[in-house]
Order: C-alpha cells, then structure tokens, then sequence
C-alpha cells in the first residue's frame, strides 16, 4: 500500500509538472539544454535535473522583486564571479533547490515523521549556501589576487625606474603570471586600449573590492596623471612584503592543527601495539603459573 501511495504521488506530481509547464509555456527540455551549453552555465556536463532547475529558475525569475540597490550589488558580484546569470534568476534558483528539499520533507512526512525535520533545516542550509555561492567564488578570487599583489607591486616598483607607460607595464607582467589575476590584467588590457585608462583601472578596482588592490590602483593613476610614484611603489611593495609574511605564518600556524589528528591516530597505534605485547607476555606468564 505504501508503494502504491508513493507511486501514485509521484505520477501525480509529474502530470501537474506537465500540465503547469504547458499553461506558463515553459521551454522545452532540449531548449534548455541547447541554451545552458550556448551560455556555459555551470562546469558540469548538462543533466536533465540540472535543465529542469534552471526551467524553473527562469519562470520564478519573472515573480521576484528585487530593489535596484539589490540587482545592482547582485549582478556586481555574478559578474565578478564569473557567472552568466542574471540576479533574479540566481535568487529564483537557491530558492527553487531549497524548495525541492522541503517538498520532498513534505512528501517523507507520512512514511518518516521523524526525518522530516531533517528535511527543513536542510533546505534552509541550501538556500544560504546557494545565495552564498557567489560570494565565496569572489572571495577566493579575491585571496588569489591579494597573494599574487607582493610580486606585481615589487615589479611596478622596478619598471618604474624604465619607463612610467602603466599600460605596457600591465602587459608585460600579464605574460609572465597566471590564475586570477591574469584574466583580470587581460580584461583592464582590453578596456585600456578600446578606451579611457583611468576609468578602466578604476573598474578593475571595483570588480575586485579589494582595500590591497585599491592602494595599487591609487598609485597607478597617479602615474597616469603625471607622478612619477617610485617612493609611493617602494613603499607598498614593503608593506605588502609584510603583510605577505605574516599571511605565511598564519598558514604556518595552521598546519600543525590539521596534523594533529593524525598524531593522535599514530600514539593510539602506539599504544594499542605495545598493549597487545604485554597482553601476549602477561598471558604466557598466566600459562606458566597455572
């Protein structure tokens, strides 16, 4: 009887899916397929649950107010992060994955009451993992960056005392290093020459939101303007050597605690070895005695 409950929900739940994608006119499935792969969304091969969240997420797009301080903050940090999505669509789709979980919360409530609470406080870890996905891509974009600054502030620091042409110096150094920072000199690059330098070195600063690479911002627009900041360069790439040292340190410091463990299992090992040796020798003595 259980399963036949279970299988007559499911069908039900599916003929609705069918009927309401029909009367909102839903794209098909291998539209969407066909869009997700045009547009790259997501680093994963396309599946169909995947295709049918992003339906989803694209028809309660259209029913979520957001404030413009909201869409513009938002659509800041997608593009910062690289992702191809609008901010209401990213919203509608951390609310359509927790809202998944707590139907299916709801579905288990009959059968497993005890677990359906399981259910609601995983649909709202989702939800703020979701809505927090892209912010933790900028941050560790971010941290890239920061630790590649040292390096990219000492070398301004040098060619300063050659030339003060920002721009060449930028493509000089894009050649030579890699990850997030590569990109990001390749598209201030880009922007420089299609159009003001200033302004494109004033966009750099505010695709990051990074105090670190604000000062070095604020040092290249002073060369552009005519200063010829080799003191103010020598001096940031001194503060930033600290600061590079004491983020080492603290790395340091930290691997001593993932490790600790592992002494912990390495002593119990100990221990239980040199047990086993005297539990064996006290019980050949025992043997001997009786």
């Amino acid at each position: 009887m259980t399963g036949l409950l279970l299988g007559f929900g499911l069908l039900v739940a599916a003929g609705a899916y069918f009927l309401l994608a029909d009367v909102c006119k839903l794209p098909t499935l291998a539209a969407t397929r066909a869009v997700i792969q045009v547009a790259k969304i997501g680093k994963h091969k396309t599946s169909s649950l995947h295709i049918l969240l992003f339906r989803l997420s694209a028809w309660l797009a259209g029913k979520l107010p957001l404030s413009d301080y909201t869409k513009r903050k938002m659509a800041a940090t997608l593009r910062s992060a690289g992702m191809t999505l609008t901010p209401e669509v990213y919203l509608a789709g951390a609310i359509v994955k927790a809202g998944l979980i707590f139907c299916g919360g709801l579905l288990v409530l009959p059968l497993l009451p005890l677990l359906s609470p399981l259910f609601v406080f995983l649909a709202i870890a989702v939800f703020f993992k979701e809505t927090r996905a892209a912010d933790e891509v900028v941050r560790k974009k971010r941290e890239q960056i920061e630790a590649e600054l040292p390096r990219f502030v000492a070398t301004i620091a040098q060619e300063l005392k050659a030339t003060r042409n920002v721009l060449r110096m930028l493509e000089v150094y894009a050649k030579h290093t890699g990850g997030s920072l590569q990109s990001e000199l390749h598209m201030t690059i880009a922007d420089m020459k299609s159009g003001n330098q200033e302004t494109a070195l004033l966009r750099l600063e505010s695709r990051i939101g990074s105090t670190m690479l604000s000062d070095v911002v604020r040092g290249l627009l002073a060369v552009l303007r005519g200063d010829q900041g080799m003191v103010y360069f020598d001096m940031l790439a001194h503060d930033f050597k600290l600061l590079e040292i004491q983020r080492l340190k603290l790395i340091a410091m930290k691997r001593p605690g993932k490790i600790r463990k592992y002494s912990f299992y390495m002593l119990a090992c100990f221990m239980l070895m040199y047990m086993v040796i005297l539990g064996m020798e006290i019980m050949k003595a025992m043997g001997k005695l009786f």
